[in-house]
């Protein structure tokens, strides 16, 4: 075959595979893929994702407010961080996003992470997108293991085995004592007591001219010594005494021994121990009458309260926080309304009756004490201290 025959041949072949790659290439190139939709529905204190594993490439986000406060949603992960605008109740929008295979984080950023601590988080599983020809006999995917990093209302997770959060707080620096007295509250605040039911707003109307908040402030002596377990939903723990000596020469003696867990009126889902907070104005549902903060540690917890020698309650309810500093050095008056970048060291003792009880012996039934310079040391509890912790609720 002479080398003119061959190239005509070869033309020929060229020009017949030619005829054929139109419909070869149509059948070869995929559709574009259609997004796959998430619906979010966010409430108090929840992020509901419906499905919560989906396939890799585009995913739109249907995101509804069913609560009755603000929140947003945000996704993060992968390197990829996106969130929606915060959104008024019964509000929905939409988030576009393209995942790759991966963990992806999902919560509500509303409140410097305030709602995301109170429960307000996700996990969303992307898994690589599979060939058509197997996607009929793929198997479901298998729940996740927690892995390390992962938090459920602060219980740190290592390899799938919760380790406890604790903490041992010593009270430290001068000690005041508040007394009953008008909050020098900010301007934004009366419009949300105005806003809030009846019963509510009379109690923050009280607080507000004679509550435990105000700049009417004495020096005492005292000392207070604890140490708390944060397990998570359940199981929280905290032991630990004060002994105050209040101007009238009276001592004063808290002994702490046990948890309280139930809702505290008008902020919902507050109780037992919580570390690592931003808390009150910034989660916008708590008191206006408190400045925002940043917490270390919250607990809500059961006392007995001796008076001298005289037990007035086994059963007065005590809040204590160790957060950034509020009140001003030397005057002790209530110094900021976003206080979050001040140090943690104002550590707060409030002691209150049962809800049944008679107010306690002390100005305006209750007992409200700083210390300005305290200390809190993450502890690493022993298997023994977990066990021992373990049973109070």
């Amino acid at each position: 075959m002479n080398r003119t025959h061959r190239s005509r041949t070869l033309a020929a072949s060229l020009f017949a595979l030619a005829l054929t790659l139109p419909q070869a290439g149509h059948a070869a190139v995929p559709a574009k893929p259609q997004p796959t939709v998430v619906q979010v529905r966010l409430s108090e204190w929840k992020v509901a994702l419906t499905p919560a594993t989906v396939p890799s490439g585009p995913v739109v986000f249907r995101v509804t407010n069913a609560g009755s406060i603000d929140h947003a949603f945000e996704v993060e992960g992968q390197g990829v961080e996106r969130s929606t605008p915060q959104l008024k109740p019964g509000a929905d929008t939409a988030l576009e996003m393209t995942l790759a295979q991966g963990n992806y984080e999902t919560y509500c950023p509303v409140g410097k992470g305030s709602h995301r601590m109170l429960g307000m988080k996700g996990m969303l599983n992307v898994q690589k997108t599979r060939p058509a020809r197997v996607a009929a006999v793929k198997a479901p995917a298998a729940p996740l293991p927690m892995g390390r990093g992962s938090m459920e209302m602060g219980t740190r997770v290592t390899d799938g085995i919760p380790a406890v959060q604790a903490m041992r707080v010593i009270g430290g620096g001068p000690v005041i004592q508040i007394l009953p007295g008008p909050f020098p509250f900010a301007d934004s605040a009366l419009a949300v007591i105005r806003s809030r039911p009846p019963d509510q707003m009379a109690d923050l109307d009280k607080k507000s001219h004679l509550g435990p908040y105000s700049n009417h402030v004495v020096a005492i002596h005292g000392d207070i010594s604890l140490v708390a377990f944060d397990h998570g939903a359940h199981g929280d723990s905290v032991a630990g005494e004060a002994s105050l000596t209040t101007p009238d020469g009276e001592h004063w003696r808290i002994v702490l021994d046990g948890v309280q867990t139930k809702d505290i009126p008008y902020n919902p889902r507050f109780g037992g121990v919580i570390m690592g907070l931003y808390y009150h104005g910034a989660s916008n549902v708590h008191t206006p009458l408190v400045p925002t903060i940043q917490s270390s540690l919250a607990l809500w917890a059961f006392a007995h309260v001796y008076k001298g020698d005289r037990l007035l309650t086994d059963h007065a309810m005590v809040h204590i926080m160790l957060l950034s500093r509020t009140r001003k050095p030397g005057s002790w008056a209530l110094d900021c309304w976003d206080c979050t970048d001040r140090p943690v060291e104002e550590l707060q003792l409030q002691v209150t009756p049962a809800p049944d009880g008679p107010p306690l012996d002390s100005p305006g039934g209750f007992l409200f004490v700083n210390w300005e310079k305290s200390v809190g040391k993450p502890l690493i509890p022993t298997v023994g201290e977990r066990h021992a912790s373990a049973g109070t609720d």
